[in-house]
C-alpha cells in the first residue's frame, strides 16, 4: 500500500491495548527526537525492508475471532500519508484499532475520529509546554499539542495520556504543570523510563530509573488533576 511504511509487526500482544488482543504495527518515522526513545532505528527509518500490508492484511483475516484488533505505533503514525486507507481496510476486517501518537496532527486525530476509524488513542505528552522543545530536541507547535488534548477529553474516542518519566526530565514540578495540562482527563499512564541499549541518546543508558515510591508521589500530584492515574513499569 502506498504512503505506509510498515516497519515490523508483533503478532500477539495482550499489553499494547487495554483489554483486548491484538497484533502491534511499528511505522516507521517520527518528528520528535526524544533522547529517551527506545525506538531510535524507527525513528531515523534504518529498518531497510517493508512489511507486505497485504500479507498482513491476509494474516488479520485469518485471525478473525482470535485477535481483537490491532495497535498502530511508531514512530510517530500520522507522517504516513496513507495511514487512513490502512485502517480502513483494517476496519473492513472487523477489527479495533488503538493508535499511539504524539499529538502533532490533531486535524488528523479528528478526521479518524469523525469517520470512526480508531477505537482508542493513546497521546504521549512528553513535558510541560514550557519545556517540551528542550525534551524532543525540535521546535513544537505547541497549539497544537493543546489541541489534541481537548479533542480526546471531549470523549468521542476511548483514550488515555501518558508519559515516560525520566530522571532530570520528570519532577514533582513537571508532574503539576502537565497534570494542569490534562486536567480533567479520564485516564492518564505514568510509564517507568527504561535504560536499555537502544535508546536514542546514549547518555541515557546511564540513568537509573525512579525507584517506585518516587513514581507513586508523581503519580499521587497528576491524581489532584486526573480522576484515574496508573503507573506502568514497575513490579
Amino acid at each position: 500500500m502506498d504512503g505506509i511504511n510498515i516497519k515490523g509487526v508483533q503478532k500477539t500482544s495482550m499489553i499494547d491495548y487495554p483489554g483486548n488482543i491484538v497484533s502491534t504495527v511499528f511505522l516507521s518515522r517520527c518528528n520528535f527526537r526524544c533522547p529517551f526513545c527506545h525506538n531510535p532505528e524507527l525513528v531515523f527509518d534504518e529498518v531497510k525492508d517493508d512489511v507486505d500490508v497485504g500479507e498482513f492484511l491476509s494474516y488479520l483475516e485469518s485471525k478473525k475471532g482470535w485477535l481483537d484488533g490491532i495497535c498502530i505505533t511508531g514512530g510517530e503514525p500520522t507522517l504516513h500519508l496513507g495511514l487512513k486507507g490502512f485502517m480502513q481496510k483494517v476496519k473492513q476486517l472487523g477489527m479495533k484499532i488503538k493508535l499511539d501518537t504524539n499529538g502533532t496532527a490533531p486535524e488528523i486525530m479528528k478526521e479518524l475520529i469523525e469517520e470512526n476509524l480508531v477505537d482508542y488513542i493513546a497521546m504521549d505528552i512528553k513535558a510541560s509546554l514550557e519545556n517540551y522543545e528542550t525534551v524532543v530536541n525540535v521546535a513544537v507547535d505547541k497549539d497544537k499539542i493543546m489541541q489534541s488534548i481537548e479533542l480526546l477529553k471531549l470523549g468521542k474516542v476511548d483514550y488515555e495520556f501518558r508519559t515516560t518519566a525520566v530522571p532530570d526530565l520528570f519532577d514533582n514540578e513537571e508532574a503539576h504543570s502537565i497534570g494542569k495540562m490534562v486536567k480533567g482527563a479520564k485516564k492518564y499512564s505514568l510509564q517507568q523510563f527504561r535504560n536499555s541499549d537502544k535508546v536514542l541518546d546514549k547518555s541515557y543508558q546511564d540513568k537509573e530509573p525512579y525507584l517506585a515510591p518516587e513514581l507513586q508521589r508523581f503519580a499521587k500530584i497528576i491524581e489532584d488533576y486526573v480522576e484515574n492515574v496508573e503507573i506502568r513499569g514497575i513490579d
